[in-house]
């Protein structure tokens, strides 16, 4: 009988992938970094037994968390991502030719590497590109230090347990704004509502307090079972979440996107929540 992985978010559920190959099984400095063949999901990476990415439907979260601050804003030019440390938000970025810099903040180096020997299908050579800043260093810790400003802002966070967890608090968005330019916007990762609404609902409240709108948009991605995942939305500039969709499209006319998720019209989608979700917000 093949071996199973069985998922370790939840504490009243138990979800498992079957695993045909083990590739790599190790503790790093931080966490546990286990990466596996599934049948259906291909390479399936996850940290302390939580799954982070599959290489089937990485796209997905990396073309939403990426694509829709960034052609919302219109005008990005330095963009921070706090984490990510497989290079898939850095991959999407550094499609944007408007974008000048694009600063990554991992605070385990070994995740890097590791994605660069054995993630190369998500992060392709987005290490390498001269656009790239790479700083090894907890994310909190250097949102309190760094003095330069960015447009966008991007928390590709784990979940708010182990070394993810402080980026969940009211001080840590209270960093973020200041380090925003005026009319920045902040994204962050926030779980799957329907499972982790608390954790929306708690983001949510500390944003508004340092930020004038604030709100979530939603994407399915077929790996985070039980509902559809909450992408956190935060800025002074209401007008970011009403862009036209005509904008919308012009903008993405120019690029060479090649998305396999995002189109203008389901960036625009993306804002319709259902009221559970709202409820959740108000």
């Amino acid at each position: 009988m093949s071996d199973w992985h069985e998922e370790g978010l939840y504490p009243d559920i138990r979800a498992r992938f079957q695993i045909t190959k083990v590739l790599y099984d190790s503790k790093t400095e931080h966490q546990r970094l286990r990466l596996f063949e599934h049948p259906r999901f291909g390479k399936i990476l996850t940290l302390d037994d939580v799954t982070q990415t599959t290489e089937k439907d990485e796209f997905v979260y990396h073309e939403m968390m990426t694509h829709v601050p960034i052609l919302a804003h219109g005008a990005a030019r330095n963009v921070l991502i706090v984490g990510g440390g497989d290079g898939g938000i850095l991959e999407e970025v550094l499609k944007h030719p408007s974008v000048e810099k694009a600063t990554m903040v991992e605070i385990d180096a070994g995740v890097v590497e590791f994605s660069k020997q054995f993630l190369s299908e998500i992060c392709k050579d987005a290490f390498e590109d001269p656009r790239t800043d790479l700083v090894i260093d907890d994310g909190f810790a250097f949102m309190g230090n760094c003095k330069e400003s960015f447009d966008v802002i991007i928390v590709d966070s784990t979940d708010p347990q182990g070394p993810g967890e402080i980026l969940f608090t009211s001080e840590f968005y209270r960093r973020c704004k200041q380090r925003l330019t005026p009319g920045g916007v902040l994204v962050t990762q926030n779980g799957v509502p329907f499972m982790q609404g608390e954790e929306l609902r708690q983001s949510a409240t500390f944003l508004r307090d340092y930020f004038a709108d604030v709100s979530c948009y939603l994407a399915t991605i077929p790996t985070y079972v039980f509902g559809a995942m909450a992408m956190g939305w935060a800025t002074d500039n209401a007008g970011l979440r009403q862009v036209p969709l005509e904008t919308l499209q012009a903008r993405c006319k120019r690029l060479h996107l090649g998305a396999r998720y995002y189109t203008p019209e389901v960036h625009k989608a993306a804002f319709a929540l259902p009221p559970y979700v709202s409820e959740l917000l108000a």
